[in-house]
């Protein structure tokens, strides 16, 4: 057991210090044990660097392909997602490792986390998302969640039935306007990133995203993410804003990976004057829902503007939605397709697997 005390106390030295480099953990595991052998010695430093570089004690668990969501909940145990069931894991993180963690984060990205703005939205350098949340916000302590950004590519085939597959393709082909919908983790972008893969590789594609998530394969795809505020309080810059640029970059098709405020409006005038084939998605429990979703957004900015004429707007640009389920497995299903109509259901199902 003597290797992992000396491994405890090598790494809460190293955080006290904030000094990470290997050159610091040679030097401070030889003070703290001179007499041991040389193998024992490497062996050390290599557990601690295992949890000080990148996202230390996280960096396994990250490195699992089936890990979709790593979570730390304060100082204890973390959990994770792995495929689709959450389970507490043998890696246990003390406050100071999570500062620690918190500040590799937020540093490279120019942001800060204290009690006036305890929240923050991040992006790893691999592509996956990072959201914390520090007190006086979280109860029990700083909060880490990891989504993994997924490095395989998946295909329309993985998502969907054969017969749902061949519509979707069909679709993207024939520049149809695409929602996708669904809940938290059902697999959104995922399928987004699929229905992008079908579009004609000559294409321009120009993608606005919060947090830059989509891997487009075509040769001509132009990636646009928005800013949040820096630690002042300013040099924001909003998906609306990035929607509006890049209707000025000649797009042949506009994706924004997911709609949740005024952008709605800017995304629907978009498909309503030239841009066909665009792409996005939102959260809700049914397409139907996703409409009323659509709308409520739009409303955010046009108050002023009867519902009547935003419903006949929303009509003439979404041409279909595609709906997204996570089954109790854990998989991700493409479940329901529906055909947007001039009609007062407005929705008529295709395909209704739900």
């Amino acid at each position: 057991m003597w290797p992992d005390d000396l491994v405890d106390r090598v790494h809460r030295e190293i955080v006290d210090r904030a000094a990470t480099g290997e050159a610091d953990v040679v030097r401070i595991a030889r003070q703290r044990a001179p007499l041991a052998p040389s193998a024992i010695l490497d062996g050390v430093v290599d557990r601690v660097l295992a949890r000080t570089v990148g996202l230390g004690p996280l960096e396994p668990l990250l490195a699992d392909p089936l890990v979709s969501e790593v979570m730390v909940n304060g100082p204890g145990p973390v959990w994770i997602e792995r495929a689709g069931e959450l389970r507490a894991t043998d890696v246990h993180v003390d406050l100071p490792t999570i500062e620690l963690l918190v500040e590799r984060v937020v540093a490279p990205l120019g942001l800060r986390v204290d009690r006036t703005s305890p929240l923050v939205d991040a992006r790893l350098p691999d592509g996956s998302r990072v959201n914390v949340i520090i007190p006086p916000l979280s109860i029990d302590g700083p909060c880490i969640t990891v989504r993994r950004f997924g490095t395989r590519a998946i295909s329309l085939a993985e998502l969907c039935t054969p017969g749902v597959a061949g519509i979707l393709d069909a679709a993207v082909t024939a520049r149809a306007n695409v929602i996708v919908s669904g809940g938290t983790g059902a697999g959104k972008t995922t399928l987004l990133n699929a229905l992008a893969a079908v579009i004609p590789d000559g294409e321009r594609i120009v993608t606005v995203e919060d947090a830059a998530e989509l891997r487009l394969p075509g040769r001509h795809v132009v990636r646009l993410e928005a800013r949040p505020a820096n630690a002042d309080g300013v040099g924001a810059v909003t998906v609306r804003a990035l929607v509006r640029n890049a209707l000025r970059m000649r797009p042949d098709r506009i994706v924004v990976g997911e709609v949740r405020g005024a952008e709605a409006l800017d995304m629907l005038q978009a498909m309503n004057t030239g841009h066909e084939g665009s792409l996005s998605t939102c959260h809700a429990n049914s397409p139907a829902d996703a409409l009323r979703r659509v709308e409520t957004m739009v409303l955010m900015d046009a108050a002023d503007v009867p519902l009547a004429a935003i419903r006949e707007q929303l009509v003439s640009a979404l041409d279909l939605v595609v709906h997204m389920s996570r089954r109790p497995d854990g998989s991700r299903r493409v479940v329901a397709v529906a055909e947007v109509e001039n009609t007062p259901e407005r929705v008529r199902m295709v395909v209704d697997e739900r």
